[in-house]
């Protein structure tokens, strides 16, 4: 369509995306298989991710949080992480997303500027949605419990939420689709099947 500009088709494109959580999780049967074997989507949370602190970034005047924004340390090592059980790996990302997510409530109490609280909402959204995605998996008995004290840091600095953000999704959640995947994904290859056939 003619017209339509770059940021309506962006926003359009992360209605879409969130509409696929929605739907796979509107059933509390629902098995986010597909969401995993579609690498197209985490992709395209990356590169939103990446867009996100980037907008952010261009606000103008956005103040520095006079209270902390306590966010959790994403790097990962490797090494450590493949030698974690997937439950491991999906406890631990849970933990980051439930600091974050707070994190970000807390931002949005302190800023009242138009172009940082629509930044916020969208990442509030976002972390969100993957927050109640990965609890709906699950290999142990008995419900996630936000319980857990992950490592985490002092940030003033508003671009440095999107950042941490940014970061876990390359990073941590974008590795434990791929474990995932290895064996979710199996399943839907037998017959020449399309992964993709299904989604509705």
């Amino acid at each position: 369509m003619q017209g339509r500009s770059p940021q309506l088709s962006m926003e359009l494109n992360r209605l879409f995306l969130l509409t696929s959580f929605l739907l796979h999780m509107e059933d509390g049967r629902a098995n986010p298989t597909r969401l995993v074997c579609d690498k197209r989507l985490i992709q395209k949370y990356i590169e939103e991710a990446k867009d996100m602190e980037k907008r952010a970034g261009q606000c103008q005047a956005l103040p520095a949080l006079s209270c902390p924004a306590v966010l959790p340390l994403v790097d990962i090592n490797l090494q450590q992480w493949k030698s974690k059980s997937n439950e491991t790996k999906r406890r631990e990302i849970l933990c980051d997303l439930a600091l974050l997510v707070g994190a970000v409530v807390g931002a949005q109490d302190q800023v009242t500027q138009e172009c940082g609280t629509k930044q916020l909402s969208q990442l509030y959204r976002q972390a969100n949605s993957f927050l109640l995605l990965l609890q709906t998996f699950g290999w142990e008995a008995g419900p996630w419990e936000p319980g857990c004290s992950p490592r985490s840091m002092e940030q003033t600095h508003i671009t440095g939420i999107f950042l941490t953000y940014q970061q876990l999704v390359q990073g941590k959640l974008r590795f434990f689709f791929h474990d995932l995947a290895k064996d979710l994904c199996k399943q839907g290859q037998g017959g020449g099947r399309d992964s993709r056939c299904g989604a509705r």
